[in-house]
């Protein structure tokens, strides 16, 4: 039983080491909610940057985990995750500064596709970015709940971390 924690250990340790994730937060009008994706890895340890090689990410709606399972399904719902089961982060270009990157990323949802500039940090070989969407980017409707009583905000905060070769 040991050996099986001990492995079970070592696997989640080296799965949260690459440090791939996309957290979506947001908030309704009596809570916040926060959902995220870290099943996804890039080959051969982190995502590589080069004018010739820019990452293109492919999540499954189906991997947001919400921490509830009612939210998590509202949250897949809301992404329509059936007919769209994927959302896409594709790096269209960027610029190396001090300490970071800036880079222009498309954002797919559903069939919607903005474009942001956004900021990204590097740390412990890791591309750390945060950006403010709204699902009106999106064209989705913030979803109302109990009646309308409770109402999810517009606003949203797009959280990236993802392991690197800058």
């Amino acid at each position: 039983m040991k050996l099986l924690y001990l492995l079970f250990g070592f696997f989640s340790l080296f799965t949260f080491a690459q440090g791939n994730f996309v957290q979506i937060n947001g908030s309704t009008n009596v809570n916040k909610f926060q959902c995220t994706n870290n099943k996804f890895k890039a080959d051969a340890g982190g995502y590589t940057f080069s004018e010739k090689n820019l990452p293109n990410i492919v999540l499954k709606v189906t991997d947001f985990d919400c921490g509830n399972r009612m939210m998590t399904k509202d949250f897949q719902k809301i992404l329509n995750a059936e007919k769209y089961p994927n959302m896409t982060i594709k790096f269209i270009s960027f610029t190396k500064n001090q300490g970071g990157i800036n880079a222009l990323v498309e954002v797919k949802m559903m069939d919607q596709s903005k474009r942001y500039n956004i900021e990204f940090d590097i740390e412990n070989n890791k591309l750390i970015g945060r950006k403010n969407v709204k699902f009106s980017d999106f064209n989705i409707t913030p979803p109302k709940r109990m009646g309308g009583m409770i109402v999810v905000k517009d606003d949203l905060d797009l959280i990236f971390s993802l392991a690197t070769k800058i």
